[in-house]
């Protein structure tokens, strides 16, 4: 498999000095590289695509008809001033990617022993700089929808998930010069680049929005009722909720949902917790996060009652009602006098003939 090339250093040297000097307030930052290349029956080339992240924000794409890595997020553009070769470097560097992976799907082929249908080649690598301060990185293959492999950046050493991903194993890690420097990209030049795109990008990554909090609640069928905490419209991703009993943490029957992201970039989650509704003023949710300056417990409230608004609103229509009916009966009685008037006045003689209905 033709991955063995060394990845070309997307730093110029020292850029560190222009970097932040530690991790931006307390939550975790990460940044995320994924290409993918698709090979189709009756096409004669892979399609290849490339995009790239920080903290889920997507910032670069790549364009394959025009070879040419593209700006997804309007803060990336601050680099051309610190490193006008950027887009042609990274442009190159992802070309060059698009090249290796048409060869790879080919030989991936030969590894499964397969002839003709689809097939997918994906690989991801990124960083994570933790709220703490310690470091996290990965860089990992999967095939077909499956892992194939990955690097150990500890033991220098790659995992492979199968018996095919053996030759690969065997080959890159021989690599001993590379495997050095995957290790160096990972702990050093991601987390700097990781650094610099979030000072670029400060006003939208390194911003708070508050968590909404709510509790609901639902009835089980087993006289028991499900109390839900939904949280909503928060940025950063991170964030910390549990149930409380008595003011204790609490974990027994509680179930939770994933961060989800809503279209505006902000994040939605919720945990629920089932309780006896006779004990239900002893549970609380609770919620830490970077856009809370201190954290907030939230317990199910009876809503307000709607019985005197609906009371108002009936008696209103009935007014309403009595009122319309009374001008429409009024109008009715008017009408029949005048009628009778009418009758007399237009009978000359005032003896003619009475004429049947």
């Amino acid at each position: 498999m033709g991955l063995s090339r060394k990845e070309p250093f997307l730093l110029l040297l020292g850029v560190s000095a222009l970097l932040l000097g530690g991790s931006a307030g307390s939550s975790s930052h990460s940044m995320r590289y994924v290409y993918t290349s698709v090979s189709e029956p009756g096409q004669q080339e892979p399609q290849f695509f490339h995009v790239a992240y920080v903290d889920d924000q997507e910032f670069v794409s790549y364009d394959a008809q025009a070879r040419r890595v593209l700006p997804t997020a309007p803060w990336i553009r601050k680099v051309d001033k610190d490193d006008p070769q950027y887009w042609e470097r990274n442009s190159q560097y992802v070309w060059n990617w698009e090249q290796n992976f048409r060869v790879d799907l080919g030989t991936l082929s030969g590894y499964y022993n397969q002839s003709g249908g689809s097939h997918t080649l994906q690989k991801m690598y990124g960083c994570e700089l933790r709220g703490d301060g310690s470091k996290g990185g990965y860089r990992q293959f999967a095939y077909d929808g499956r892992d194939y492999i990955s690097f150990d950046k500890e033991t220098l050493t790659y995992t492979a998930a199968d018996v095919p991903a053996q030759n690969t194993k065997r080959k890159w890690e021989a690599d001993l010069a590379t495997i050095q420097y995957r290790k160096a990209y990972l702990e050093e030049i991601c987390i700097e680049w990781l650094q610099r795109y979030l000072d670029y990008g400060k006003e939208s990554l390194l911003r708070t929005e508050v968590p909404e909090v709510k509790v609901t609640r639902k009835e089980d069928y087993d006289d028991m009722e499900t109390l839900i905490c939904r949280v909503g419209g928060f940025y950063p991703k991170e964030i910390d909720i549990t149930w409380t009993k008595d003011g204790e943490v609490w974990t027994q029957d509680v179930f939770h949902g994933l961060v989800s992201p809503n279209s505006d970039g902000t994040y939605y989650t919720w945990r629920s917790v089932t309780v006896d509704p006779k004990e239900r003023e002893r549970y609380k949710c609770h919620v830490e996060h970077d856009g809370l300056p201190n954290p907030v417990d939230v317990a199910w409230e009876e809503p307000d009652s709607n019985l005197g608004i609906i009371i108002g609103c009936v008696v209103g229509v009935l007014l309403l009602i009595g009122v319309m009916a009374g001008i429409y009966f009024k109008k009715r009685q008017d009408g029949y006098k005048a009628a009778a008037a009418s009758d007399q006045g237009s009978n000359s003689s005032g003896t003619g003939t009475a004429v049947p209905i």
